[in-house]
């Protein structure tokens, strides 16, 4: 065993997490941590570890932008065609993880995974710059590809192709929205004696606190 890895350690002090302080609903809980993610300023608040599973339960993870969240639960936007679309069209159930390290905090989702409306799609596709609108036809995502020059080229025969006209959304890409059963609120806390807040979804649709042991 490498002795310097072994050896990194760090204890969390900043604050602790009761049930007290916790919102009885998860999502303006959620909205309460993302806001102070974002006053902090800390760098891609919104970046989410995707975990994703075949049929056969092979899993595969990946960093992806959470782009929206409410009540319907939390949305993020791929090629339908790239792994994790194909993996999600297998087993439509996922898991995601936020990590905040600046302020010792993460938070764990699953649920249900669904693809979300065209409309939806659309409204968030429009809004992105022209390039990466580009890059959504460029990108066979997930595919072997023979160097990036053949991906530079794409890009400017795209460029070429769609000078002084709108750029339509894929039909192969769009948003996905996670409907979470549990999310859990982990706050660091001295000695590896966490504060672990999960709430689990019930069948009348409210959500039961638990504390976990760290």
């Amino acid at each position: 065993m490498d002795r310097n890895i072994a050896d990194l350690r760090k204890d969390y002090t900043l604050q602790g997490l009761s049930e007290t302080d916790v919102d009885p609903n998860p999502f303006i809980q959620f909205k309460r941590w993302f806001d102070q993610t974002l006053a902090a300023q800390l760098v891609e608040p919104n970046a989410v570890t995707l975990a994703t599973t075949t049929r056969e339960g092979k899993p595969s993870a990946r960093m992806v932008l959470l782009k929206g969240f409410d009540e319907r639960g939390f949305v993020f936007f791929t090629n339908y065609n790239s792994q994790k679309g194909q993996e999600l069209a297998e087993n439509p159930q996922a898991a995601l993880v936020f990590w905040w390290a600046e302020l010792e905090r993460q938070i764990r989702i699953s649920g249900r995974v669904e693809k979300i409306s065209d409309a939806e799609s659309d409204e968030y596709f429009y809004s992105r710059p022209l390039n990466s609108r580009l890059g959504a036809w460029a990108s066979n995502q997930s595919e072997a590809i023979e160097s990036r020059a053949v991906l530079e080229q794409r890009i400017q025969e795209l460029q070429t192709k769609y000078q002084n006209q709108d750029v339509p959304r894929p039909l192969h890409w769009g948003g996905f929205r996670t409907i979470p059963v549990e999310i859990e609120f982990w706050q660091g806390r001295p000695n590896r004696l966490h504060d672990r807040l999960r709430y689990t979804r019930l069948d009348d649709g409210s959500w039961k606190i638990e504390r976990l042991s760290p």
